[in-house]
């Protein structure tokens, strides 16, 4: 077995491996260096399970960060139960071929109650009285006061909202690197989440993502230095590329306009009523999934979605299996925007009406994806004051709003989920023990190489082919 460190930089191209990261360009150029066509849908959730499973949403079932539960009749976004992938993992193979194989997981996702030796990701605190606590979650358990003694608590407020900075990232390196000198196990999966901040804010703006790429390209360097330094071979892989857009599409507002959205109305705000709906989006980025719950109104549905503009597929049954994310989490239709649209989850008509929840930073109970939260309403004149007394007043003890987040989709300037891009735009996978046949690969080959590299003499045909009878020289 040979220690492997799989090292997730969300959002990493050859377009940004440059002058603003010296490092990553130095070591880049001695390894192999392959862009990774993008899963469908190029989001998180998506993209890492089919790297750690080598197959697509259609095998593994998670066909966005979120999707409609119809048991339910719930939207439900970043989930964190490893159960919800529903196909065998890299480490559950690796220890069928060696007992001796451990494994570590810091901050990929769907880290809670997993099959890995060794967990680190991402929880909350949530408060009876409202308030939301930076903290956790590890397995085993003692491993979360001990990196947190050391480390400080997560920095949660720094890895999402309009306050993310690279001291999650940094924290994220540093948990690894305790994790691997108290453990040393066989398979290291890091998640370094800060490009995909900015890249959204700014798109491939230079001169406003030029500190970005410096301050990741530092956190990098860090860790790949660190474990090289303990013969541990390093891939360098992202999910997804980022690219400028310029136009949201309100998906739920089109399908309201012709009456198969339902509302309820609570206190003169408006909340969308899924299971009452004839039809609705769950917008994730660039792709959303949609849901006709009236069958009768298959047809109206796609043709309001063919005639929508910025719209560039409409996937069916037929669609959704060449694609690989036919499976029964996925709408009836996903929908793909043009390389300048990405999807809102909007769907009141006066912002007068919108819920309490869409000017604040809350993944879970909003019906989609929402970019909005990295920034602050910029019509709050001092933001910083209002900050500090809405949270002297939390710590007090009162219920406080933290409604600073805007109403403003145009905002966002850049998106990914799309996989028809141009080579330069799609992920990536850097590493000094791949074959370079092509220099573009399949996203279920990453499964592959991560499995070759920790075992050198694997065939990697054998892998791709059957991954259930692997064979060795």
């Amino acid at each position: 077995m040979q220690k492997t460190a799989v090292i997730n930089i969300v959002a990493l191209t050859k377009n940004l491996i440059g002058e603003y990261t010296p490092f990553l360009k130095k070591w880049s150029e001695k390894q192999t260096v392959l862009a990774v066509k993008p899963v469908l849908p190029a989001v998180t959730c998506s993209a890492q399970s089919t790297y750690l499973t080598g197959q697509y949403p259609s095998g593994h079932g998670i066909v966005g960060n979120g999707w409609y539960s119809h048991e339910e009749c719930e939207i439900k976004f970043w989930k964190q139960s490893n159960k919800l992938v529903q196909a065998k993992k890299v480490w559950e193979y690796g220890r069928e071929i060696n007992q001796n194989f451990t494994s570590a997981n810091i901050c990929w996702w769907y880290n809670m109650y997993s099959s890995v030796d060794f967990s680190v990701t991402p929880r909350p605190q949530y408060l009876a009285d409202g308030r939301k606590l930076p903290d956790c979650y590890t397995a085993p358990a003692d491993l979360r006061p001990l990196l947190q003694n050391k480390l400080g608590t997560f920095p949660l407020f720094d890895f999402w909202g309009p306050k993310t900075s690279i001291k999650s990232s940094k924290w994220i390196a540093d948990a690894a690197i305790e994790v691997d000198k108290l453990y040393s196990p066989t398979l290291n999966l890091v998640y370094l989440p800060h490009l995909d901040y900015c890249l959204q804010k700014f798109g491939n703006d230079f001169s406003k993502i030029a500190k970005d790429l410096h301050e990741i390209d530092k956190v990098a360097e860090h860790l790949i230095t660190y474990f090289e330094k303990q013969g541990t071979k390093v891939l360098v892989v992202s999910e997804y590329g980022i690219t400028d857009v310029h136009q949201p599409i309100a998906l739920n507002r089109i399908l309201r306009k012709h009456n198969l959205i339902s509302v309820r109305e609570e206190r003169g705000t408006e909340l969308l009523d899924a299971g009452a709906s004839k039809a609705f989006a769950v917008a994730d980025h660039q792709v959303a999934h949609v849901y006709v719950n009236d069958k009768s109104q298959l047809e109206k549905v796609r043709e309001i979605l063919n005639n929508t503009e910025g719209i560039e597929l409409v996937l069916d049954e037929e669609g959704k299996k060449a694609l690989g994310i036919a499976h029964e989490r996925a709408g009836d239709f996903v929908v793909v925007a043009d390389e300048k649209s990405w999807f809102s989850y909007y769907y009141w008509m006066d912002d007068k009406k919108a819920p309490d929840f869409a000017r604040i930073v809350d993944i879970h109970r909003k019906p989609g994806y929402d970019p909005v939260e990295m920034f602050i309403n910029p019509k709050i004149k001092f933001p910083v004051p209002l900050v500090i007394w809405k949270l002297i007043k939390k710590t007090l003890g009162f219920r406080v709003l933290m409604d600073i987040i805007p109403l403003d989709a145009t905002l966002v300037k850049g998106s990914h989920g799309r996989i028809n891009v141009a080579e330069e735009n799609m992920p990536v996978l850097i590493g000094s023990s791949i074959e370079k046949n092509s220099n573009i690969i399949q996203p279920e080959t990453v499964f592959a190489i991560i499995m070759e590299t920790l075992f050198p003499g694997l065939k990697l045909e054998a892998i791709v082919k059957n991954k259930e009878q692997y064979q060795t020289n």
